[in-house]
């Protein structure tokens, strides 16, 4: 059985709410472990410029409630090199480090696989993404909060909708997944939700103006996924221009405001629960694993998998949307 002694840590991709929360936990479940831990800077790209550093228990302290990461993240084109990954690697074995344990979503995963059957590094994935796109859990972290986050903005949203008797169509993010979108629309009572699974999504639209939705109410809300398929906010406003000049639309495009600010509990505890999971994986010699929570249980899905199979929107809840925005 390979014995782990030290691990590294690092935070990779988009940042999302929960990263630091999961960073204390797989740091701090690491030492009460007897394992060291060796931080790792800006990703891939600090593992190949040497940007490493050891982590202690006060490390990680005060940084459960922090939004982004305190450990940096950037895109790093020459860890997709195999030269790139060579350096990588030599830096990992001068600072001693035995395993990996990396955060991030499935550009993440996607090199920590290629690296690991490389050089036979035990890696641990853990699923910090706020598009919750990856297959082998229920919800990623920083999910919850983003989706809090645009719930937020969307009731404010809905202030002015109101006074001004308008339609707003909202942009947010999930450029392959329609997870925010569907879920926003749901709990801010929006009356359509326009996704990238449902190719004829824009139809909604269509559907809900010859219904004449707008003769008992007001106002009207229609979140729209950022994606080529749909066309994203400004697409659908298009449209909207041109088959019916009648509607007086407004967009919004909420961007990176989603990414931020401090994590909800739901995602505090998600991380927590992830992080001391991956330290666990790695003691029982799990390898290229991504960890997750399913029906509230531990699991562990290989990390091609997570990466490669599509994660289902639930599919009803459009018919429940349709239903209630009558």
């Amino acid at each position: 059985m390979y014995e782990v002694k030290c691990i590294g840590i690092l935070t990779s991709g988009g940042d999302a709410p929960g990263m630091n929360a999961a960073v204390r936990a797989v740091t701090r479940a690491a030492i009460y472990n007897g394992i060291a831990v060796k931080a790792i800077y800006r990703g891939y790209k600090g593992l190949i410029s040497n940007e490493i550093a050891d982590f202690k228990t006060q490390s990680v302290s005060n940084i459960i409630q922090q939004g982004g990461t305190i450990l940096k993240t950037a895109r790093c084109m020459e860890f997709k090199t195999p030269e790139g990954r060579k350096l990588a690697y030599d830096n990992m074995v001068a600072a001693g480090i035995d395993a990996l344990v990396v955060l991030g979503g499935d550009g993440t995963f996607t090199g920590a696989r290629i690296f690991a059957q490389e050089y036979n590094v035990p890696v641990v994935g853990v699923p910090c993404t706020i598009d919750n796109d990856l297959a082998g859990t229920d919800f990623t972290i920083g999910y919850d909060t983003a989706l809090n986050t645009i719930i937020e903005a969307v009731d404010k949203i809905r202030d002015t909708a109101n006074s001004h008797e308008r339609l707003f169509i909202i942009e947010v993010m999930g450029r392959d997944a329609g997870f925010l979108a569907l879920n926003a629309a749901l709990a801010s009572g929006a009356e359509a939700a326009i996704i990238p699974e449902i190719q004829t999504g824009v139809d909604q639209l269509s559907e809900l103006i010859g219904r004449g939705f707008r003769k008992s109410k007001n106002s009207s809300i229609v979140i729209v996924a950022e994606s080529d398929v749909t066309g994203g906010a400004l697409g659908v406003a298009s449209r909207l221009k041109k088959e019916h000049p009648e509607y007086d639309a407004r967009v919004t495009i909420l961007g990176h405001i989603q990414r931020g600010g401090s994590p909800t509990a739901q995602d505090r505890i998600l991380a927590s629960r992830l992080g001391a999971a991956a330290i666990q994986a790695l003691l029982e010699d799990q390898r290229n694993v991504m960890v997750g929570i399913v029906n509230d249980a531990v699991h562990y899905e290989p990390l091609a998998s997570a990466i490669k199979n599509e994660k289902p929107v639930n599919r009803l809840n459009l018919d429940v949307l349709k239903m209630l925005s009558i």
